[in-house]
């Protein structure tokens, strides 16, 4: 049995090592960890001596159990702020707290396994629990949105952010059983009007459930204002290094860097290249990185995720998030 004031198992999160090679900490540095989490980027962070470290998270849980994951002499020692707010206001929060442009920042973006491991917070059908969903524990929750929404919207939502192609079929499914209360019940909704049969590899609640939150927690949305957060909060040689979990975030942050370092899509002789007249904002694009084998051997929840970084310029930052 362990004392009351004993700390959890550190949480071993997602390419940690390729993020701090990404991340080139120097000693006495100051970072940022846009999505605390359960602490594992920023534990990281600060063994490999980070200064200080501003740890955000919207999820006030995360928050909360924050000194139990970390341990006690870095916020003793100031090394260690944690923040409950979204990490798109990231820039507004450093200058509200008098720090200065940041020297590296990490995102690591979606669902954090915390909130997967807790039935009651209705992320995941691993485990039976109410249909919530909310990141920040505020708004809509899942169960909300699906008793009250039309049809039409949840097939675009399930379109959109799940690319499910049956999008159409299970919105219908899930309208002809309200009210939907519990992930077990929705989860069943979904594998029956999509033909699940038992032994097939991939369960196609897993789409519905991505897409519904995504929706629900408006993520894309937080990770391009993000993106243009971090871009006005990095000094000039400063590092981001973004870890994505699915296509439509990876599609994002490889968009946003192929833009800011000057990089425009091929063109054609219908559509010609445009030329960006805006000096670079970042440079040194990484090649994308995934998980080794024996990461995936260990944590197959790792299988999707994917790996971006790049190196701040001098340019002035842009204005807006990316296109």
């Amino acid at each position: 049995m362990t004392s009351t004031g004993a700390k959890q198992a550190p949480h071993v999160p997602v390419l940690v090592s390729e993020v701090i090679d990404a991340l080139a900490i120097h000693d006495g540095d100051t970072l940022v960890d846009g999505t605390f989490g359960a602490g594992g980027y920023t534990q990281a962070m600060l063994a490999a001596g980070a200064g200080r470290v501003i740890g955000f998270d919207r999820d006030p849980e995360a928050i909360e159990t924050g000194r139990s994951l970390v341990p006690d002499r870095y916020f003793e020692e100031g090394r260690l702020t944690l923040v409950e707010e979204r990490f798109s206001q990231m820039d507004r929060v450093l200058a509200e707290r008098g720090i200065g442009p940041v020297d590296a920042i990490a995102l690591d973006i979606g669902v954090s396994s915390m909130q997967i491991d807790r039935p009651e917070r209705g992320f995941s059908f691993q485990g039976d629990g109410p249909l919530d969903m909310r990141m920040s524990k505020s708004g809509l929750t899942a169960a909300e949105f699906l008793n009250t929404a039309e049809e039409a919207e949840i097939a675009r939502v399930l379109r959109d952010y799940g690319e499910e192609p049956r999008a159409r079929a299970i919105a219908r499914a899930i309208v002809a059983a309200r009210p939907v209360e519990r992930t077990a019940e929705l989860a069943a909704i979904v594998r029956r009007a999509a033909g699940f049969r038992q032994g097939q590899k991939a369960d196609p609640a897993t789409r519905t459930f991505q897409a519904i939150r995504i929706h629900l927690n408006s993520e894309l949305d937080e990770l391009e204002q993000g993106l243009a957060a971090a871009e006005r909060s990095l000094r000039p040689g400063g590092r981001l290094a973004v870890v994505t979990f699915h296509s439509l975030e990876d599609r994002i942050v490889k968009r946003f860097f192929r833009e800011r370092s000057g990089g425009t899509p091929a063109g054609s002789r219908h559509r010609p290249v445009l030329v960006d007249p805006t000096e670079p904002t970042f440079e040194r694009v990484a090649k994308p990185v995934s998980p080794t084998e024996r990461e995936l051997a260990a944590n197959p929840r790792a299988r999707s995720a994917r790996l971006r970084s790049a190196v701040r310029t001098s340019a002035p930052a842009r204005k807006g998030s990316v296109q």
